[in-house]
């Protein structure tokens, strides 16, 4: 059994090194996502160009997201460099204090915070273990009360209870990101606290604009880590190409508790939606200094592949984790396990469901057909990619093969469930492109003589959105 979901880590220091990046990718990497949080954009290029290398060295697809900065809703620095909060002090945010901060007070690089508060409402720093109450507003002043103390340093976050900061998604940097990441051609984009599908919208048009030159269009992730954005999922999902459970910012805002309900909800809706997903946000939290993940984790990431995830995520395990090798070893190794569990019920899946294309209807066909028949491996000839993306969304233990002649399609189909990417020659006949791809996967061992497969294309080849045929073959 091979392991179906797939895995993002995160390329910072502990991973730039080409041996260590190469150790990822052989250890299970899928995907490499480069935070514009950090870095320049040389620096950025630079690195996807490493990762291109590195991969085409190791003979494995593996797909590329740039995630945005998004806003910097943040305190300013102070003086020695972090301060001690005190439970029941004054503590004063300051838009217009420009000289560092101390025991009184900070600066904001988020200036618009007083206009976003009143009275009573709780504001959570660091990720929300510290706590503080405004008691009134001044001008450029928020005077707050401290609920729960601690240290605070330099830039730590700012996040609203229950949501309501006015932020825009995007920001003058993360739209010159937009065209750094069109620059290297990246797979995917994960646009930070989008609040609507308007935000989607405008992150896809201007990444669209900046990839004209060579036609690259990346696929949209929105990153759902606002409580506005929950009522409005189901049209950020429609203007998204898939989403990614953010979890620490989205924690904050609507209590840690309802976390785990909303990533069920938001998997299951993304699936239902055709739209890829991933979880994300300290998954594997404490390898950052520990060779072996807390038990905790071990369900944490378990629960997210029976979920129906496509992805699970590493941040700073993989940028500046003492162990980056070792993490993702031990997260395939967990989602495998997973997997093994997982019960198919395709039948169910199919009850009363209606199919308005074509190609689609191709898709449920095949998995049914090689469900039933015991089938040991699907092949999708795929020009975008998006009829083994519909295949994806059904939990079947048949592996699903996508087979284009695209290099991009490829690459984005790293980060589907249960998918595994292949490359094939361009040809314009039915006939020599099956006899290829039958040929590529006895090549590869995944098919022997006697094997049955099902396999699905369109006629005429090459025209993308136009898959029409299903085929059951045995190898001869």
């Amino acid at each position: 059994m091979t392991r179906a979901t797939k895995i993002v880590a995160t390329l910072g220091p502990a991973s730039s090194d080409p041996e260590v990046l190469e150790r990822l990718i052989r250890a299970g990497v899928d995907v490499v996502r480069r935070n514009c949080s950090h870095g320049k954009a040389q620096d950025h290029i630079d690195r996807a160009n490493l990762v291109r290398r590195v991969a085409e060295k190791v003979g494995k697809p593996v797909a590329l997201m740039a995630d945005l900065q998004g806003p910097k809703i943040r305190v300013g620095k102070f003086t020695d460099g972090k301060v001690m909060l005190v439970a029941g002090e004054a503590f004063v945010l300051d838009a217009g204090r420009s000289e560092p901060g101390d025991l009184g007070g900070v600066g904001l690089d988020y200036k618009e915070l007083p206009r976003d508060v009143r009275p009573g409402d709780t504001l959570l720093l660091n990720d929300g273990l510290l706590k503080l109450t405004v008691e009134s507003v001044r001008g450029e002043q928020v005077h707050t009360r401290v609920v729960l103390g601690g240290e605070l340093s330099n830039n730590k976050g700012i996040n609203k209870q229950g949501g309501g900061l006015t932020a825009p998604a995007l920001t003058a940097k993360d739209m010159e990101d937009i065209k750094t990441a069109m620059a290297f051609q990246c797979e995917y984009l994960a646009v930070s606290f989008p609040k609507s599908a308007t935000d989607m919208e405008m992150a896809r048009q201007l990444a669209n604009v900046a990839g004209e030159a060579t036609r690259h269009k990346p696929a949209m992730i929105a990153k759902i880590e606002r409580s506005e954005a929950i009522p409005q999922l189901e049209a950020i999902l429609r203007a998204s190409d898939g989403i990614m459970v953010a979890r620490g910012d989205l924690a904050v805002e609507v209590g840690n508790a309802a976390v785990p309900a909303l990533q069920k909800r938001m998997i299951r809706m993304a699936r239902e939606m055709d739209k890829v997903a991933i979880t994300a946000t300290q998954m594997m939290e404490s390898m950052i200094l520990a060779p072996v993940p807390t038990r905790a984790e071990v369900s944490d990431v378990a629960n997210a592949v029976l979920d129906g995830t496509d992805a699970v995520m590493l941040s700073a395990e993989t940028a500046a984790g003492k162990y980056p090798v070792e993490t993702v070893e031990q997260m395939a190794q967990i989602a495998l396990e997973a997997e093994r569990s997982v019960d198919v019920q395709l039948d169910a899946d199919f009850t009363n469901k209606r199919f308005g294309r074509i190609d689609q209807s191709i898709a449920m066909g095949a998995l049914f057909t090689a469900h039933h028949l015991g089938c040991k491996a699907i092949v999708a000839l795929t020009e975008s990619g998006s009829t083994a993306l519909w295949m994806s969304r059904h939990a079947i233990k048949v592996p699903i093969y996508g087979m284009t002649s695209r290099e991009q399609s490829q690459r984005k189909m790293a980060l589907y469930r249960n998918v595994r990417p292949m490359l094939m020659a361009r040809l314009s006949e039915r006939d020599d492109a099956l006899a290829q791809a039958e040929r590529l996967l006895v090549d590869s061992g995944v098919l022997r003589p006697g094997d049955t497969y099902a396999i699905t294309c369109g006629e005429p080849m090459g025209h993308p959105g136009g898959t029409n045929m299903l085929k059951v073959c045995q190898v001869g």
